[in-house]
């Protein structure tokens, strides 16, 4: 790399390369995780890289973080955290509706939770499809057919007279379902400045929460009574239908406006699915990584929560409105850990800050899973949730940065709908087992053993998840540059010069021609730097 290109940075430290190899890398993102300073790589219009080391973004005010974000990119934001809202609502009335559902259609719970399996079975599809679509097409429409097929889903739901009807009409809920995330969580971040991206990721992350509190609240507003259930779909309907016609009212992302605008017309019709070929060849380790580390995730959180109302009831003894008030208080910590750990993770580091959080779940298992007052029940889930979402709240910004850059959309969709398609029988694995096993309780009374499940499973869980992450990547701070596949770049312009890339504030460096002339073939023939 010539010197004048190197200029701009002179004052950091320089690293050494990224490794190569599985192995290697792996041990690299080990021993990265005991330098304080970020690594940076830098890369040039020739796609030659070289890494520096930087000093992580100071602690800034959340406040001032906030006031970053323009008017637009706001509307942006709250449109896809509404989204994201809606989608983890309507997967919720379900799975805290267990036992109203299962003696509606006189099934056991396990065989209701065959329902939450397939739902998850098919999102990996739907993710695809719709990500697929919302990076070639854009992201207002895919999500706007989305959201209002998700809400005729729900209705239909309501009107399934047997128990196949019910799980027909699930699994085409959940391919639907799986076509949010991908669209939600590019169109929310995207707009946002590189610096509040850590904080916007944890509130953004935590609409799943949100949903998961309204579906609660929904439920003990109903009552407990068997029929309530459709009430609470309903709602949900109403929820996803709403965000959908909202999100006719506003306009496509500018970032994939302005990439539209800066380059021509695909090639040919198949330049898209040419360069996600291209793509998935080239980043195919960074892909299983992700889909193992959104496996570990996904297990992670339906296994300490889909079964948490179940497991009030049927161990611990509440009543519908003691289950509802525990698991409303469990979300509501676990929206306050995802976006505190979070904002914190943009200066202590993604890794770091998954890491503690999963080692504080596991330490905290027996306090969750132990006491036997409701209100002892309610703190203990409040910290447990504060921490497994904390975890949480740092994957959408996280699976962002690891994304090829014109993959916002569909990378991180399809990863993290992959991995729920691997953990779709955790609900179903701890009812089943639960369900099999008994323990005695106060009384001498025998229970379904819920809460030695959930805990067993979710210290396994924990475990897999830190080993993963420390041996993983980290890309904290990544330019989210105007790139679109299927796009030629416009050259035509005059522009002459080279551009050296930091990824870690998306600042470029123009070098002039000549010098971009008398460097281009040292560096190309040796791959000096």
């Amino acid at each position: 790399m010539s010197d004048s290109a190197s200029t701009p940075s002179t004052q950091h430290e320089p690293a050494d390369d990224l490794a190569k190899g599985v192995v290697a890398t792996a041990k690299q993102s080990w021993r990265d995780l005991f330098v304080w300073k970020q690594r940076v790589v830098l890369t040039n219009a020739y796609g030659e890289t070289r890494c520096e080391w930087h000093e992580p973004d100071p602690i800034q005010n959340p406040i001032s973080l906030l006031a970053q974000l323009s008017l637009r990119d706001w509307i942006f934001f709250i449109v896809g955290w509404l989204a994201w809202t809606a989608d983890a609502f309507d997967f919720h009335a379900l799975s805290i509706q267990t036992v109203k559902l299962s003696k509606y259609f006189g099934r056991s719970k396990t065989d209701i939770t065959t329902a939450i399996t397939l739902t998850l079975l098919l999102r990996s599809a739907g993710a695809a499809l719709f990500g697929l679509a919302g990076d070639k097409w854009g992201r207002k429409w895919p999500m706007v057919f989305n959201m209002l097929v998700l809400g005729g889903l729900q209705i239909a739901t309501i009107y399934c007279r047997t128990f196949t009807e019910f799980l027909a009409v699930r699994s085409m809920f959940g391919l639907f379902m799986g076509g949010v995330y991908g669209n939600a969580i590019a169109m929310a971040l995207e707009q946002c400045p590189s610096n509040a991206r850590g904080l916007m990721s944890g509130i953004l992350q935590q609409g799943y929460s949100v949903g998961y509190v309204l579906a609660a609240s929904a439920n003990l507003g109903v009552g407990g009574a068997v029929e309530s259930w459709k009430i609470v779909f309903w709602i949900g309907a109403g929820l996803s239908i709403g965000v959908g016609l909202l999100r006719i009212c506003f306009p496509e992302s500018q970032q994939f406006l302005d990439a539209k605008k800066a380059g021509k017309k695909a090639s040919s019709p198949g330049a898209f699915w040419r360069e996600t070929r291209t793509m998935l060849v080239q980043e195919w380790k960074m892909f299983v990584y992700c889909v193992i580390l959104m496996t570990w995730f996904n297990y992670y959180s339906h296994t300490s929560q889909d079964s948490f109302t179940t497991f009030m009831l049927e161990q611990k003894k509440l009543d519908n409105a003691g289950a509802s008030r525990a698991s409303i208080i469990m979300k509501v910590g676990a929206s306050v850990g995802g976006t505190i750990i979070s904002y914190l993770s943009q200066f202590f580091g993604r890794r770091r800050a998954m890491m503690v959080a999963a080692l504080m779940s596991a330490l905290l298992i027996p306090a969750w899973i132990l006491p036997e007052s409701e209100a002892a029940l309610c703190a203990t889930a409040f910290f447990m949730q504060f921490f497994v979402q904390g975890a949480w709240g740092v994957i959408p910004i996280h699976l962002n940065e690891l994304s090829p850059p014109a993959f916002r959309s569909s990378f991180p969709g399809v990863t993290y709908q992959l991995g729920n398609m691997i953990s779709s029988p955790s609900a179903q694995l701890v009812n089943a087992i639960s369900e099999h096993t008994f323990i005695t309780i106060r009384g001498g009374e025998k229970a379904e053993a819920y809460g030695p499940v959930m805990g067993i499973a979710t210290a396994i869980i924990a475990t897999g998840i830190f080993v993963t992450v420390m041996v993983g990547p980290e890309r904290r701070g990544r330019s989210f540059e105007g790139v679109v596949a299927g796009v030629e770049r416009d050259d035509s312009n005059g522009e002459t010069g080279v551009k050296l890339v930091d990824e870690e504030k998306g600042e470029t460096q123009n070098v002039e021609a000549a010098e971009k002339k008398s460097q281009a073939p040292t560096q190309r023939e040796t791959g000096e730097e």
